[in-house]
Order: C-alpha cells, then sequence, then structure tokens
C-alpha cells in the first residue's frame, strides 16, 4: 500500500525517466543491451507489473512472471509469438514472494522446464502462503481483532486468502538458493544480488555495473512507496528497521547512474534521490502517528495519519494493507520506547505516546 502517489521530500523533477512509454501489452521492449522490459496486467488497483527478460547464452533469462491467471497465460503467449528469437526460456529469478512476481514461476519450471532462482524466505513464504489458505486462524482471527476489524471483515479476510493464493502455481521442490553478494552471469554480464528487506523477508535485488543497471523489485519505486505491513505470523514484527537498513544499503552500495528497473511504475534515473525521499516520506509517517498518538488509538483509528486519507472499511484487501503497515509502524515505535500499547477488556489494543493519559484496562 502506498502511502502516496507521488515522491515527497526532493521532488518528482529529481527523477528523470527516459523511456516516453512503456512498452505495449504482449510486446518486448529493449532497455540495454540484451535486457527487455515486459508490461504484465494485474488485477489488482495497481493495474500492472514490470518484467525482465534478459538474453542468456542457449536461451533467455525471466525475472518475475506476473499471477497465475487466463490474463497473464494470455499474454505470455502474445509475448512468444513476438521473442526476437526461438531460444527458450531456462531460468526463471524471482524477487520476492508476492503473486504478481512468483504466481507463475512454478508453471515455466513446469512448462519450459526453467530452474527457478529465489532466496530461501521468499521461497519458503511463497509456499507457506499457498499452504495456510483457508480456514482463518485463531491467531490471525485475534490478530485483526485487536486492531479493530469487526467479525464480518476477519471472515472475509480469510476468504480473501483463499482467491489470493490461487493465484499462485505450485512451485517446484527445489531451486537455487540466492543470498547476498551472489554474483553469476547472465548473458556475457556479471550481476549480483542485493538483499533488502521491510516490503518483504529477504527481497532480491540485482544489480550490473557493466550495463549500469539495477532491477529494484519492489524495494524501490519511483512514484509510489513500498508496503511495509506486519502479518499475524509475526505479530511483533518490526519491518521499517529493515526498511531502512535497506535504503541505506543500496545508496552505499549501488551508483546513483545505474538505470533502475522497478516492478511498477517506470524505468528511471535518480536512485539516491530517490532512496532520500523513500527515508524522508517514512520519517514523515512517524512524525504524523507520534502527534496521532497522544490520544490513545486503536490501529484503525491511525491510518488518517499515516495515509492522509480515509481507508474504506468494506475494502478488505486494502483494509488489511493499511493495518498491515500501522502495525509495523507502531511495532517501531514501540521497539524503540516511544509509545506504549495496552489491551482494553475485548482484546483490542490502544497505543498511546508519553506523555498522555494512561489507559485503565477494563
Amino acid at each position: 500500500m502506498a502511502r502516496g502517489t507521488r515522491v515527497s521530500g526532493a521532488g518528482e523533477g529529481s527523477l528523470r525517466y527516459p523511456f516516453p512509454a512503456p512498452p505495449p501489452r504482449g510486446r518486448l521492449l529493449p532497455v540495454a543491451p540484451g535486457v527487455y522490459w515486459i508490461r504484465m496486467p494485474l488485477p489488482y488497483a495497481l493495474d500492472h507489473i514490470n518484467l525482465w527478460a534478459l538474453e542468456d547464452g542457449p536461451g533467455w533469462t525471466l525475472v518475475d512472471t506476473g499471477v497465475r491467471s487466463a490474463t497473464s497465460l494470455a499474454v505470455w503467449d502474445e509475448l512468444f509469438a513476438h521473442w526476437p528469437d526461438r531460444r527458450p526460456p531456462t531460468r526463471v529469478i524471482v524477487t520476492h514472494l508476492h503473486a504478481d512476481h512468483v504466481g507463475l514461476a512454478g508453471w515455466f519450471a513446469e512448462r519450459h522446464g526453467c530452474a527457478l532462482w529465489m532466496s530461501r524466505l521468499e521461497y519458503q513464504g511463497s509456499r507457506l502462503t499457498v499452504a495456510e489458505a483457508g480456514a482463518p486462524s485463531a491467531e490471525a482471527a485475534a490478530f485483526y481483532h485487536r486492531a479493530g476489524w469487526s467479525p464480518s471483515a476477519i471472515a472475509e479476510q480469510a476468504r480473501g486468502q483463499v482467491r489470493y493464493a490461487a493465484q499462485f502455481h505450485p512451485l517446484p521442490d527445489h531451486y537455487r538458493r540466492l543470498v547476498e553478494g551472489d554474483t553469476f552471469t547472465i548473458g556475457e554480464q556479471r550481476w549480483r544480488v542485493i538483499v533488502g528487506t521491510g516490503h518483504s523477508p529477504e527481497h532480491v535485488c540485482l544489480h550490473c555495473p557493466e550495463l549500469g543497471l539495477l532491477v529494484s523489485g519492489d524495494q524501490v519505486l519511483p512514484r509510489i512507496t513500498s508496503n511495509l505491513s506486519t502479518y499475524p505470523r509475526e505479530p511483533d514484527a518490526d519491518p521499517l528497521a529493515g526498511w531502512y537498513a535497506s535504503l541505506a544499503r543500496l545508496r552505499r552500495e549501488v551508483p546513483d547512474d545505474v538505470l533502475v528497473l522497478p516492478s511498477h511504475n517506470e524505468c528511471f534515473y535518480g536512485l539516491h534521490a530517490r532512496l532520500e525521499q523513500l527515508r524522508r516520506s517514512t520519517d514523515q509517517a512517524l512524525d504524523a502517528l507520534r502527534e496521532a498518538l497522544v490520544q490513545p488509538r486503536r490501529v484503525l483509528d491511525t491510518f488518517e495519519a499515516l495515509f492522509a486519507r480515509p481507508i474504506d472499511p468494506g475494502n478488505v484487501t486494502l483494509l488489511r494493507m493499511a493495518t498491515g503497515e500501522a502495525v509495523s509502524h507502531l511495532n517501531h515505535l514501540l521497539r524503540r520506547g516511544e509509545a506504549r500499547c495496552e489491551v482494553d477488556g475485548e482484546g483490542v489494543a490502544w497505543f498511546f505516546r508519553e506523555p498522555a493519559c494512561q489507559m485503565t484496562s477494563q
């Protein structure tokens, strides 16, 4: 979930977009020697994902795949009908565990015999997402009740998880693990893995110094901010700590002059400016939350401060993303000792900042 549709801080003018338009449906657009941009439609409010095809000797390496859906498969058919040559896809690298990135990775492994390369936590998390879909667990129900959700929203969230899991083709039982600092060859160029956290547990970015490219996945997006959610599986997590560390690592390890290939929006120049904008945006959200917590608030009561707009409680997908991000910000303040939490007699959590009138638990 994005906190805003436009960048903050240094402003939109500090980024440069070298391509006048994304590739049309079912076509590839070259962005560097041997590197092609694919735009795949998505069935979400954010209606697209960028995928990348890289020439790789006797075959092709694909980075991310789109969701498992009839539309995605139709677009892949269109793409293969206009493919630059008859070399097959031989490897799929997945940046992280969300369905728009990994959804068809298992299909490529099954249909085309592609090797699957992922980080361990993203591979395991993808399989766990599918395995856990179904009846709501008591822990998940308690997590959302604690945040202030209604029983009907909790029930709809469980149904939504089943629909979401259907967007994953089953992954193969084996994969090649990617870790921080790995280097390998794609075509004639060397690529290096930089692992980020915050948006997902072990997000893979790919840096090619020779081509001056950074495949940033969802770790760096030019016009929106990545969702930084906490989930029922790990309710006390602090994704913001990892997010801040990852922004600093990318600034330290990747030159500012790379062309950034993000998973959403457009390719851009201006990596370091965007990293600073993302850091400031997170700082500003925390400042707004500190102000809001002068009075005790439930998770649901923090949305206006964090997102500067109302969240429709009837849109459970949006409600889940907003809740996950709000809990992450609250957990960060709790870890820093800047906020406290008390649970009332109904099992709902109330957060407040010192000095404030403390609640009396009922």
